[in-house]
C-alpha cells in the first residue's frame, strides 16, 4: 500500500527516475524540528529510503528541541558550505528562518517546506504538506457533533505549540475552531478570540512533558474544562496524563493532528478520541525526488491545483464516527500510519 502511494505522489508530481546512479553527485539535507519526535523521525525514515533508492547523499539535521531556530539556521549554513542541492526543512521558527532560507536560494539551492508552511510561504521554493487547517476543521467539527448539543456551553482548551505562533500551529488551532463553530476573529493569529467558551490557550513545545505542564495550567485557569485541542499527540498523551493524575480522564474529550502509529493507538485506547492523520514519509519522499529532478533539469515542483502547496493528503481517524463527516477507524488508520 506504501509503496502504491508513494508511487501515486511521484505521478502526481510528475517525478520519473529511470537510473538511481545518474544521482550519484546529488546531494540533500533534511532538516526537522527534532529528531525525537516519532512525526519527524518517520519523515527521515521516508527521506532516507528515498535518497537509498535514488542514490542521492542525504545529511540530516534537528533542532535540539521544537522552537529551536538557532540550530536550523546552523544546518542550513552547514548544508550550503557542503554543496547541497537541496534542503527539506519543518521550521521551529517560519518567519525567523527566512533569511537563512534566502541565503541558501541565493546559492541556487532547492528549499522545500516539509509540513510546516514557511511565512510567507513564497520564501521557500515549495511546500509539501498537509492541508493543516483542513486537518484542524476536521477534528473541530468531529468534536462538535460528538457533544451535540453540549458544545454551546463547552469549555475549550488549546494546546498550542510555542509562542512564535508557526503556521502548523496557528493552521490548525484557527481550523479547529471554525470546524467546533468558534469564530477565529483573525485566522492568522492565536488567542486574539473572545468566544466564552474558550479556557485558554497555553504551549506544550510538542510533546508530552510539556503537554502535562500546560494541562495542569489550564486545569488551574478552570477545572470544569472539557474540550481540549492538541497541536499533535505527545502533547495529547501528556494532558491525558495530567487529566488522568486528578482523575478527569474520562470527562474531558481530547482531540489531535498527526496520525502516527502511536497516536492511532492512543486513540484506540480512548485517550484521543480523533485525529487527523498526516502522511510524513510521503512528504519526505516526495522531497527527496523534487531535488534530485531539480539536480537534474532545474525544473522545480509544482503546488496541487487550486492550492499554494502540495497537499499529501489527511483522514480523519475515529473508531466514533458521526454522521456527515467521512473518517477512517483505527484499523485503517494502523494500516496507514505515516506512510
Amino acid at each position: 500500500m506504501k509503496k502504491s502511494v508513494l508511487a501515486f505522489g511521484a505521478l502526481a508530481l510528475g517525478v520519473a527516475f529511470s537510473a538511481p546512479a545518474m544521482a550519484a553527485d546529488v546531494s540533500a539535507c533534511l532538516i526537522t524540528k527534532t529528531d525525537t519526535n516519532p512525526f519527524f523521525v518517520k519523515m527521515k525514515e521516508g527521506a532516507t529510503a528515498k535518497a537509498k533508492e535514488l542514490g542521492v547523499s542525504l545529511k540530516s539535521y534537528a533542532g535540539k528541541i521544537d522552537g529551536d531556530s538557532e540550530s536550523q539556521v546552523a544546518a542550513i549554513e552547514s548544508c550550503i558550505a557542503d554543496g547541497a542541492k537541496g534542503i527539506l526543512l519543518t521550521a521551529s521558527d517560519t518567519k525567523g528562518i527566512v533569511p537563512a532560507v534566502k541565503k541558501a536560494r541565493d546559492a541556487g539551492l532547492l528549499v522545500i517546506a516539509l509540513d510546516t508552511p514557511l511565512e510567507p510561504a513564497d520564501a521557500a521554493d515549495a511546500t509539501f504538506a498537509t492541508d493543516n487547517l483542513l486537518a484542524g476543521k476536521l477534528i473541530g467539527q468531529w468534536a462538535k457533533e460528538t457533544m451535540g448539543d453540549k458544545a454551546k456551553d463547552a469549555k475549550v482548551g488549546f494546546l498550542d505549540l510555542t509562542p512564535s505562533q508557526p503556521t502548523v500551529d496557528v493552521l490548525r488551532d484557527q481550523g479547529f475552531m471554525m470546524g467546533f463553530g468558534i469564530d477565529p476573529k483573525n485566522p492568522d493569529k492565536i488567542g486574539d478570540e473572545d468566544d466564552k467558551r474558550i479556557v485558554g490557550h497555553d504551549v506544550t513545545n510538542g510533546n508530552e512533558e510539556g503537554g502535562r505542564k500546560a494541562m495542569e495550567n489550564l486545569l488551574q485557569k478552570d477545572p470544569s474544562i472539557n474540550v481540549i485541542h492538541t497541536i499533535n499527540e505527545p502533547a495529547a498523551v501528556g494532558a491525558y496524563q495530567a487529566l488522568k493524575a486528578v482523575g478527569m480522564e474520562k470527562n474531558v474529550l481530547i482531540v489531535s493532528v498527526d496520525g502516527g502509529c502511536p497516536g492511532v493507538k492512543s486513540v484506540k485506547e480512548g485517550v484521543i478520541g480523533a485525529t487527523s492523520q498526516q502522511y510524513p514519509l510521503l512528504m519526505a519522499s516526495l522531497g527527496i525526488e523534487a531535488i534530485k529532478k531539480f539536480a537534474d533539469s532545474g525544473e522545480k515542483p509544482k503546488p496541487t491545483e487550486g492550492k499554494s502547496f502540495f497537499d499529501t493528503g489527511v483522514s480523519l481517524v475515529t473508531d466514533k464516527p458521526v454522521s456527515g463527516l467521512k473518517s477512517i477507524d483505527t484499523k485503517e488508520g494502523t494500516d496507514k500510519c505515516w506512510g
